[in-house]
């Protein structure tokens, strides 16, 4: 190679990186959202094959493009029971067994996964995620008579004698319904909805439901005191509803309705999620809620869906 040659290529070279180094670097903010919905006819039925033209979905009033939309009924479920063993529930344990078994064996498939977490004024993992439902019973009786020996979750002193339906949401979905990135997720909480002990919030562990984009269904079972219902009955009942409004689920009232028909209600539901995602026009990541609304085009139809998100 001659001098002169050389000399070129190294100016070359020396231009490029310095055409590379004045070049602006390009960040690409993404900020996609999904939510998982049903929709419903003016009777109540699901509606199926619907596609992303039949919608429209806007961010705190601001119309979205929308970039990803599905309808599979083949995908598995990632399903948490959260079984109340507070003492507010001692009289319904053998229900709550019963009731579990119907829902198991209603909508559970072999393709599917489910875990059961029993909370009072602990969390712990009664049946680690499995396919068999008799896995998951045998580890909820073990649970009621000995309870001391299974693994606890985000042990919590304070919490003694009390009732942590928060912590334990927030503890199901943080600890087991993230990890999957596939499928359709639930929680099952099986309780009166009743809460003083946790150390997260109502908003939290909605947060942390909506975040995993995980369906809250309530099964209730609320003792009343002298026929009537207390402010704390009251205060559960309310609760209740609103985790299930908020995420895109249902509550059912276990004493006063026909549980296997809820069960088949709730399976039907959970073959028959729409997703769809968007990216979002507010790039900002600043924590704050924002309200996501899905609108059918068609009129007579009921879409059900998280109710929002937090920018994080």
């Amino acid at each position: 190679m001659t001098l002169s040659r050389a000399t070129g290529l190294l100016c070359l070279a020396s231009a490029s990186a310095l055409a590379c180094a004045q070049a602006p670097t390009i960040h690409v903010e993404t900020h996609l959202v999904t939510l998982t919905f049903t929709v419903r006819d003016a009777g109540g039925k699901l509606v199926p094959s619907m596609n992303a033209g039949d919608f429209s979905v806007y961010e705190d009033g601001v119309p979205q493009s929308i970039s990803i939309f599905a309808h599979e009924s083949d995908l598995p479920l990632h399903l948490g029971l959260l079984v109340d063993a507070s003492s507010s529930q001692d009289r319904f344990i053998r229900q709550h067994l019963q009731d579990i078994q119907k829902f198991l064996g209603s909508v559970l498939e072999p393709r599917d996964n489910v875990f059961a977490l029993c909370f009072g004024d602990h969390l712990r993992i009664a049946a680690p995620p499995t396919s068999e439902p008799a896995t998951v019973i045998d580890g909820i009786e073990r649970y009621n008579k000995q309870s001391r020996s299974f693994p606890e979750l985000d042990a919590d002193d304070t919490r003694d004698g009390g009732t942590a339906l928060y912590d334990a949401i927030v503890a199901g979905t943080t600890h087991e319904l993230s990890a999957h990135s596939d499928g359709r997720k639930a929680l099952i909480l099986f309780t009166d909805g009743e809460e003083n002990s946790s150390g997260h919030d109502e908003i939290d562990a909605i947060a942390s439901a909506q975040d995993t984009d995980a369906l809250v269904y309530a099964i209730r079972y609320t003792q009343l005191h002298r026929g009537k219902l207390s402010a704390d009955n009251r205060h559960g009942i309310a609760a209740l509803h609103h985790f299930a409004e908020q995420t895109g689920g249902r509550d059912f009232d276990a004493l006063n309705s026909d549980v296997a028909e809820d069960f088949r209600e709730i399976g039907d539901e959970l073959r028959s999620l729409y997703v769809i995602g968007y990216y979002s026009t507010n790039k900002e990541h600043d924590g704050t809620f924002r309200k996501v609304v899905i609108v059918p085009r068609a009129d007579g139809l009921n879409v059900r869906a998280k109710s929002g998100y937090y920018a994080k």
